[in-house]
């Protein structure tokens, strides 16, 4: 069980990739635990993005951190692209996320 867990998914309305993270995270978080509830922020100005640490949508935080950013990786309303085994794609995979999850826990 991962109580206590909080996870955030931000996006901005421009970007249809979030929907593919969303329903990424509702997999992995099934398979850990479906208790668990997702949070979403839609960011809507430059000054919003640089405030929520916004790297891109989709973003999404676990306890307030991004896992998936590096040191410098820019903010912005941008879309934002995913290193994964598969190549670089529009969200992290389930493993990813489950991975992220569990850390968390």
């Amino acid at each position: 069980m991962m109580g206590g867990v909080e996870v955030r998914l931000l996006y901005f309305d421009d970007c249809p990739n979030w929907r593919n993270a969303d329903a990424r995270l509702r997999q992995a978080l099934t398979d850990l635990d479906p208790g668990v509830t997702v949070s979403y922020q839609r960011i809507t100005s430059a000054e919003e993005a640089e405030r929520a640490g916004f790297r891109g949508s989709p973003t999404i935080l676990i306890d307030g951190r991004d896992p998936f950013a590096a040191p410098g990786d820019p903010v912005g309303l941008a879309c934002r692209i995913y290193r994964t085994p598969h190549g670089v794609e529009p969200a992290p995979t389930v493993e990813q996320l489950r991975a992220a999850l569990a850390d968390a826990r």
